[in-house]
């Protein structure tokens, strides 16, 4: 009886701490208000409080499946991570001037800037050293910093952002760029986190699905993935998570942020492709989460089926949040790509690519890390 009423104990401790530390810790964000759940009913794809894709999306959680996940990653292994020097083009001020053409630098992970128009463009900039709120904890960034100081990226005219999962929406990132940025555009519910994090609210743009903005020369819409969302305990799928479609004068783009496999890619394609280039999700998949996370083939045939000319593979490169090797994803997506004659482009972390050239990065840097 004793054992027992200590175990109750304990169990009633950390579900008073739990919400208390979410509350308390600026890293988790704001919670979605009363009324904008309200505001949400009326969308086709928000049901019970949540946000829903169109299409049955399961992802397994349960303890009896969960458990051996948890182990394996417990357990560790030397080939998810890189043995030697990790790679990188180092960059700096002058090296992030306006180019002549429009151009994508990749950090990594899905971090990456697009300079097109005489703008200055990021995507999910998570620069922090964990995708954790307590960045001691979790999977540390490959090579241990990134190839430039923040200090050293120009203004920023807009940042997108796909989801609040902590490897796109990073605490640390946002409080030390937000007075660069001019303007950031995020998919319904995200605002209240960077409104808790100094963001004014008339700097931030929240979209639903389907919905197309006009800036300046930019035309740009908000378009659906297969994924979910959350930084805490109960704010499951309380905010909404999206692909970004960028047209401007000098090329056309697709982001993917997170997603599955879905129909959602061949509506895009039909509706805004084609496009000069695609950044496609290919990296932290797993047979048991393929509904939220693309495996390598499908990102491929999702290239195609939102019409691009040239895939960059993204959400590798950075951190380790799957059980297979950090190899896996370029090397099969590489091999896909090559079976279906899809041009591809493979940057090391800080490389430039040039949107229209004849050339792309086409190095298999990986193998020799």
């Amino acid at each position: 009886m004793g054992i027992a009423l200590i175990v109750l104990a304990i169990m009633m401790m950390i579900a008073i701490a739990v919400p208390l530390v979410q509350r308390l810790a600026p890293a988790f964000g704001g919670r979605v208000t009363a009324a904008q759940r309200r505001s949400y009913e009326k969308l086709p794809h928000y049901q019970a409080n949540r946000f829903q894709y169109p299409v049955p999306t399961r992802m397994t959680t349960n303890a009896k499946d969960m458990f051996p996940v948890a182990w394996e990653f417990l357990r560790g292994s030397p080939s998810r991570q890189p043995k030697g020097a990790y790679p990188m083009v180092e960059l700096d001020s002058r090296s992030l001037e306006q180019p002549d053409k429009p151009r994508v630098v990749w950090f990594g992970h899905s971090a990456a800037l697009l300079q097109t128009d005489g703008l200055t463009i990021l995507f999910d900039p998570m620069f922090g050293t964990a995708p954790s709120p307590f960045p001691m904890v979790g999977g540390k960034r490959y090579g241990g910093r990134l190839p430039l100081r923040l200090e050293d990226i120009p203004s920023i005219d807009y940042v997108f952002i796909t989801h609040d999962h902590y490897d796109h929406l990073d605490y640390s990132s946002i409080k030390r760029l937000k007075d660069k940025v001019s303007h950031f555009l995020v998919p319904l519910g995200v605002a209240n986190h960077l409104k808790r994090w100094g963001v004014e609210e008339k700097r931030i743009t929240e979209l639903d699905w389907w919905q197309e903005l006009e800036l300046g020369s930019l035309k740009i819409a908000c378009a659906p993935s297969r994924h979910f969302s959350g930084r805490g305990t109960g704010d499951r799928d309380s905010t909404l998570w999206c692909s970004w479609v960028i047209h401007s004068r000098e090329t056309r783009l697709f982001f993917s942020g997170d997603s599955g496999y879905g129909p959602h890619f061949k509506e895009i394609g039909d509706q805004y492709g084609p496009f000069d280039l695609t950044m496609m999700e290919c990296g932290q998949y797993d047979e048991r989460w393929s509904a939220i996370h693309m495996l390598p083939e499908q990102t491929v045939q999702a290239h195609e089926d939102v019409r691009g000319d040239v895939l960059i593979p993204i959400h590798w490169g950075g951190f380790t949040l799957a059980l297979h090797d950090w190899t896996d994803p370029p090397e099969r997506v590489v091999k896909e790509a090559e079976r279906r004659g899809v041009r591809m482009a493979t940057p090391r972390v800080g490389e430039s690519v040039t949107i229209g050239s004849e050339a792309y990065p086409q190095s298999r840097w990986w193998r020799d890390v």
